[in-house]
């Protein structure tokens, strides 16, 4: 007897349920790679970055070298997305949509956080215009995203979840909704801490605060490299324009 014809795997929609973790992490590798090319021709880098000085140590100070292990990181990713037969997250309509996606988010996001507070801006960086600003924003999308949303929100929620089990359905969402709260307020405070930390205002935490929930909500929903390109962009807008 014939076998039945086999219908070709349908490519996940846009707008699908959060992309799987590799695809995210391909969608953020044109970020990833803006910053740590650029960054080492900064005096800062951003405070959750923890693999700069890794790479700089490894290629023992060489830049070429330095250079060559972050083009490297990226290839292995798109390397190892192709052996899974994810090649589709490569299509460069999906980067296109992403970033108009990020932007819609960060024009939505501007205006949420404005009318709850008035205009103020969430970027703060010693270096702002141009090529510095950029690359920062860059640092800020990927690394804070990495911290906030992925660690504190994404890998707290799930810590809580396995310490406090509940059948009862609503009350695992009124956990969610907590935490996100509280890894909103962690984001916003963090921005006032250390060398380069701005004074504390109330009128900021709160701006800060607002697009913390709102960061958290796309990641929640859509997944972590919408939320990267959010923040960068929106960063961008503030630092380069």
């Amino acid at each position: 007897m014939a076998e039945p014809e086999k219908k070709p795997e349908e490519k996940p929609g846009f707008f699908s349920k959060a992309s799987d973790a590799w695809s995210d992490l391909v969608l953020t590798l044109p970020i990833f790679i803006v910053y740590h090319l650029g960054v080492v021709f900064l005096p800062v880098r951003n405070a959750a970055d923890v693999v700069t000085s890794e790479l700089t140590a490894l290629a023992n100070h060489n830049m070429l070298a330095y250079a060559g292990l972050t083009l490297l990181i990226g290839g292995v990713f798109v390397g190892v997305l192709l052996m899974l037969g994810r090649g589709h997250a490569l299509e460069w309509e999906r980067f296109a949509f992403i970033a108009v996606e990020g932007t819609v988010y960060a024009v939505a996001m501007r205006f949420v956080a404005g009318w709850v507070v008035g205009k103020l801006t969430l970027a703060g960086s010693p270096l702002e215009g141009g090529f510095s600003g950029a690359v920062m924003s860059a640092g800020a999308g990927l690394y804070e995203e990495i911290a906030f949303r992925v660690v504190l929100f994404g890998l707290g929620i799930r810590v809580l979840k396995l310490m406090f089990p509940m059948i009862d359905p609503v009350r695992p969402r009124l956990m969610e909704l907590g935490w996100a709260l509280v890894a909103a307020a962690v984001f916003s405070g963090w921005h006032y801490v250390g060398a380069y930390g701005d004074p504390f205002e109330l009128r900021s935490f709160v701006f800060r605060f607002t697009c913390g929930v709102v960061f958290t909500v796309i990641y929640r929903f859509r997944g972590f490299a919408p939320a990267v390109w959010t923040h960068t962009l929106y960063d961008v807008w503030v630092l380069v324009f």
